[in-house]
């Protein structure tokens, strides 16, 4: 009868000290999951305000892109006087690839869906300008001039601008962002 009595006894300790261990280390467990969750609130709240100033200015850089490469600007901006046709067409495709290329690096902060309008905008630029110089009749022979009426003629009649899609979708998702 000794041994139960001293194990009855012995569990009368144990329990309370087993149930105050269990609550302490509950208590603690939940304290340190709140923490690592507010550190990592901070964590992303300083990173946002690190972030954020970066990924406004990819999106203005291609904003600005997608204006630079914009028919109508692009042919004010470069100059077709004294020129071949066949000369101003390489040009032109040659300052849409390379506004391309400069801004390659913008697609780490936008969306995919964004990024594929800014590419597509670009292809339709470049599609237009080359279906315009083919469109030429003996284009060897013309001068420069003559591709940029044909273009903003080209322009003109589909009445809509290659870029204004994807100018819109990097709005959008730069207003998203607010």
């Amino acid at each position: 009868m000794d041994t139960t009595a001293y194990i009855f006894d012995l569990l009368k300790i144990i329990l309370p000290a087993l149930l105050v261990a269990g609550s302490i280390f509950y208590l603690v467990q939940q304290y340190f999951e709140k923490e690592q969750q507010r550190r990592l609130i901070e964590l992303r709240l300083q990173s946002s305000k690190e972030v954020l100033p970066v990924r406004l200015q990819a999106y203005e850089r291609i904003v600005l892109f997608l204006e630079r490469i914009t028919p109508s600007n692009l042919l004010v901006r470069l100059s077709s006087a004294g020129q071949s046709a066949p000369d101003y067409h390489r040009l032109l495709l040659q300052e849409v690839r390379a506004e391309y290329e400069h801004n390659l690096s913008q697609q780490l902060y936008m969306s995919s869906e964004a990024w594929q309008q800014v590419k597509q905008a670009k292809e339709n630029v470049l599609t237009m300008i080359n279906k315009a110089y083919h469109s030429l009749p003996q284009p060897q022979q013309l001068r420069g001039t003559e591709l940029a009426k044909r273009v903003l003629e080209t322009v003109i009649a589909d009445e809509v601008d290659p870029t204004t899609q994807a100018l819109n979708v990097v709005k959008q998702e730069a207003i998203g962002l607010f």
